[in-house]
């Protein structure tokens, strides 16, 4: 899961209940999904079968700009 941004200091990821990191990037979460055991992680960002997005738009993380 990819919670809703903070602020503009990225967005919280939860894989199976607990946290695995903050995202600041799409990079960031393909890393952490990785780090979980799944090597495609990237092709599976637009996949809610295995990445919800809540709150906020996904691939958005909260960043000036």
């Amino acid at each position: 899961m990819v919670h809703r941004p903070t602020g503009g200091r990225g967005r919280r990821v939860s894989i199976r209940a607990q946290v695995a990191g903050l995202a600041h990037s799409d990079a960031d979460v393909v890393e952490f999904l990785r780090r979980a055991g799944l090597p495609d992680a990237g092709e599976l960002l637009d996949d809610p079968q295995w990445v919800e997005w809540q709150g906020g738009r996904p691939h958005e993380y909260g960043g000036q700009g």
